[in-house]
């Protein structure tokens, strides 16, 4: 390496070779800037940009080359071939060219090396065929080693430039780029020089038609300038590149922090995706950029990008895993990195189309049940009402031709709410839809119209009589399901049956008359079906109108109370009464309690009436001096209301009435709708020191597991036992074994009905202790018994106001 240092030192011009040194920086700098937009472009810039690049690092090869062959000062006669000159420009440049193409045609480390080896070798080539152009009045001789040296210093060199340049895309990246490619050309040169030998021999001549070294500087001098114009161009586009690099930056940036899909268009063409259509599509940003909006977009046309600008608009997009996305699309016009484009905003509507869908679905059908709702029952008749009208009018309808409609609700339904709660109740109108559907043919349809409202509309039916089988086989369905179902399974259904033309000719006559249908299958029974008939209109309006008119009476204060007496047989000794519950109708006048109270229980207001009964009852019994007992009946309603335990306990505390003396009548039939509930609720109230007693006994169950289950306190024999007693041999046995039942059970038991002194006496030989009938006493107001009761009313300042036995009504489940 000392014969290369002597050379530079002591054969070189040290200035020229700093000029050489620095037009080869500047070509280096200029080359690897070009060199990453030759990675970054496309096919067709990319060739164009390859030229530029190959132009600039092989124009600065060879200018650096000569600036310092021209440094170089040999002492004897010199000159250069033209021709040779040339070729050693033209294969720098085509060196050049090729090692840089095969360098970024891909991103690996084979590439890199196979592609700096041959940029190596364009250095070398040029440099040689260089020196085959120096011709001097001398021979020339190289040191083989050092040649050697130079190639491999070269390539090298030129290979560590383009990894480090091609690995990342940086400014330190690039200056260690040229930095090594700068030393690959200078290394390489300057330890060729350093392997040459000039021996100086006057025989050997200069050829005619060499190029002296001046006239050789002016051409290094238009290389030179070629390399500037070059570099300016480069740094300059370099420059405008990192501008663009940064808008492209800041505008993904800010098209990342929205929600919505963001696309930027140049065309039809996708130039930028933000990371949110990246999500939405299931593809990375980098392949949607390139593609054409008609592989986005399912049926994209170059027609619907100039139509829909600024105004929303909807379609598919495809996504990667070949399903479509319901989207809307908005664009707007841009300057894009100096041109004009769209950018198109992609908003996934998919929840919205489900939530129209989901309006629309309770627009028309049952949330519940998914039944059709009231809305399209109403729609859906009129349309089979026309149906039928044309098929009339065509003749197409002698057979096939009527149009049954069926509404049916649940019997007693309210009371499955009121003690089970609406989840039990919601519940049971599921199950309900599920067996009304499973019994209808194609084109017949089930709608609920509220609450527990079904229909049911027929079209095409034979007869009118197929309207009745079709009510006895959703009757049948609905048994099968009770008796398949774990702990109740459903309530029993009543079924009105109006047929068109028949019965009537529109929707609201048509519904009018199956509902009084309904209301007669109700009335006589129910669990059944009823067809419509003329009678039953004005009989189901004056039930109507006594329901209304039920649910004022306690606030109009037309219900009062009468007083039944209670005795004991065997000494006629007065115990208490029962109270008894009456309507007195401003029109009607009074109302049998066998009328209202069956309207009260259909209708659900037997639980309010019920209330007001052992209030006001309690309140009357707390102001009599004598402390007789008062027995009042509790209905099934109350019994399962999980809150009557306390009803009675503020009663009780409100009236001032000592719990014992308070008596609650209950049925069988009451207690065995949820036996658990109902012994938890007589627990609650025998806590509290009231009485319970077993009203009605022989008619319901008779369960004597009831009996010893619940905590009674008597039994009241019902009066259809009563009567007749002491002739009837049959009855007289019954009546002995009840009495002898209470015996053993330590409860004393009551007599209803007593009628007759025949009846009286066999109870009294009977030894049944306490009696309630007619011929004991019959219910009156309490003003009445006042003897009884110990009450001087007549010295109360509101004597006159009580005589009439006014108070709030409570209603009571049988009539005396």
């Amino acid at each position: 390496m000392l014969t290369v240092y002597n050379c530079i030192v002591n054969q070189h011009d040290l200035r020229l070779v700093a000029l050489a040194a620095l037009i080869c920086g500047i070509s280096c700098f200029s080359a690897v800037n070009l060199l990453h937009h030759i990675g970054r472009s496309t096919d067709r810039n990319r060739l164009a940009w390859l030229a530029i690049a190959a132009t600039s690092t092989g124009f600065g090869i060879w200018a650096t080359h000569f600036i310092a062959m021209l440094a170089f000062t040999p002492g004897i006669p010199n000159a250069y071939d033209p021709g040779l000159s040339a070729l050693s420009l033209a294969a720098a440049v085509t060196l050049t060219a090729a090692g840089m193409w095969v360098a970024t045609l891909r991103d690996d480390l084979d590439h890199h090396l196979v592609g700096g080896a041959i940029l190596g070798g364009g250095i070398a080539a040029m440099h040689y065929i260089g020196m085959a152009a120096f011709e001097v009045q001398g021979r020339i001789e190289w040191n083989l080693l050092l040649v050697a040296a130079s190639l491999l210093s070269g390539v090298i060199l030129a290979t560590l430039a383009l990894r480090v340049v091609l690995r990342r895309s940086s400014l330190s990246a690039t200056s260690a780029g040229a930095v090594l490619l700068t030393l690959a050309i200078c290394t390489l040169h300057f330890i060729a020089m350093g392997a040459v030998s000039i021996f100086p021999d006057s025989a050997i001549e200069i050829s005619q038609y060499t190029i002296a070294p001046a006239s050789q500087a002016f051409a290094a001098a238009a290389a030179t300038l070629v390399i500037l114009v070059l570099s300016a161009s480069a740094l300059w586009i370099d420059l405008r590149f990192r501008r663009q690099r940064l808008e492209a930056d800041r505008m993904h940036g800010l098209a990342n922090a929205a929600v919505e899909g963001l696309i930027v268009c140049d065309g039809s063409r996708i130039v930028s995706a933000n990371d949110s259509m990246a999500r939405l599509t299931g593809m990375a940003a980098a392949i949607l950029n390139g593609m054409d909006l008609g592989e986005l977009f399912d049926g994209w046309t170059a027609s619907d990008q100039a139509s829909f600008e600024g105004q929303p608009r909807e379609a598919d997009l495809n996504s990667s895993d070949g399903t479509t996305i319901p989207v809307e699309l908005i664009a707007r016009g841009i300057d894009y990195c100096g041109k004009p484009h769209n950018v198109i905003a992609v908003r996934d509507i998919r929840e919205r189309k489900k939530a129209e869908q989901e309006i629309l679905r309770l627009a028309h059908f049952d949330p519940l049940t998914g039944l059709a709702n009231r809305r399209s029952f109403s729609s859906r008749l009129d349309a089979e009402i026309a149906a039928a009208s044309r098929r009339a009018r065509t003749g197409k309808g002698a057979k096939g031709g009527h149009l049954a409609l069926l509404l049916f609700d649940l019997d007693r339904f309210k009371e499955v709410n009121d003690l089970y709660g609406h989840g039990a109740g919601d519940a049971m109108l599921q199950k309900v839809a599920g067996c009304a559907a499973s019994v209808l043919h194609d084109g017949q349809t089930l709608a609920r119209l509220g609450g527990d409202e079904f229909a049911i509309i027929a079209p095409n039916l034979s007869d009118p009589q197929a309207a009745g089988r079709i009510a006895s086989t959703l009757l049948t369905a609905m048994h099968e399901e009770n008796r398949a179902s774990v702990g109740g399974g459903l309530v029993s259904a009543s079924i009105g049956i109006a047929v068109y033309p028949l019965d009537a000719e529109d929707q609201t006559s048509l519904i009018s008359h199956a509902d009084t249908a309904l209301y007669r299958a109700k009335t006589e029974g129910k669990d059944t079906y009823r067809y419509f008939e003329a009678s039953m209109g004005a009989e189901a309006r004056d039930k109507r109108v006594m329901e209304h008119e039920l649910r004022q009476a306690v606030a109009r204060d037309e219900f009062y109370l009468v007083y039944q007496p209670q005795k004991e047989i065997s000494s006629g000794r007065m115990v208490g009464f029962e109270a008894l519950i009456r309507w007195r109708h401003p029109e009607r006048g009074e109302v049998s309690p066998t009328v209202f109270i069956p309207v009260a229980e259909d209708s659900g207001i037997i639980g309010q009436i019920g209330d007001w009964v052992l209030e006001a009852a309690c309140e009357e019994a707390a102001r009599w001096e004598n402390p007789l007992s008062v027995a009042v009946n509790v209905s099934a309603v109350q019994l399962h209301n999980p809150n009557f335990g306390r009803k009675v306990h503020e009663t009780l505390l409100k009236s001032g009435l000592a719990p014992a003396r308070l008596e609650l009548e209950i049925t069988e039939t009451a207690l065995v709708k949820d036996m658990p509930r109902a012994l938890a609720t007589l627990r609650q109230v025998k806590a509290l020191g009231v009485h319970v007693a077993m009203d009605d006994f022989g008619t319901g169950y008779s369960s004597l597991s009831n009996l010893r289950a619940f905590p009674f306190d008597k039994i009241k024999i019902d009066s259809s036992f009563i009567k007749a007693v002491d002739t009837n041999g049959q009855v007289a046995a019954i009546v002995r074994a009840v009495l002898g039942l209470g015996r053993g059970l330590g409860l004393p038991v009551l007599a209803e009905g007593v009628e007759t002194l025949g009846e009286l006496k066999f109870l009294d030989a009977e030894a049944c202790e306490i009696g309630q009938g007619y011929y004991l006493g019959k219910p009156a107001p309490i003003e009445a018994f006042d003897d009884l009761t110990g009450l001087d009313r007549r010295s109360s300042a509101g004597a006159d106001q009580r005589s009439s036995g006014v108070a709030v009504l409570k209603p009571r489940l049988r009539s005396a």
